[in-house]
């Protein structure tokens, strides 16, 4: 496996982690756009699950494809305002 592949998959599931750690539903609670933001969460979390599987398995393809979509789910919803998130760093695009 190419040394930037296997590099980039790790850090693309550290950031999908640590993005998680930092995302924050902004609705109230019990909310149609709470509950959104909860399968927004849910979605990541998932994709994270499955990237760790497949790096697991020798397949750092889909878990690289697998921790990009998950992060891509909570970025989405930063930006459509579902999580609060930091607004400085590396985590998201907001």
């Amino acid at each position: 496996m190419p040394a930037d592949l296997e590099e980039k998959t790790d850090r693309y599931e550290g950031l999908l982690a640590e993005a998680l750690d930092a995302a924050e539903v902004a609705p109230p609670e019990g909310t149609p756009m709470a509950e959104a933001a909860a399968e927004c969460e849910e979605m990541a979390r998932s994709y994270l699950e499955d990237g760790r599987h497949f790096h697991d398995d020798g397949d750092p393809v889909n878990a690289l494809a697998s921790f990009s979509y998950g992060h891509a789910w909570l970025d989405a919803g930063a930006r459509i305002g579902l999580f609060d998130v930091p607004e400085e760093g590396h985590l998201f695009t907001v």
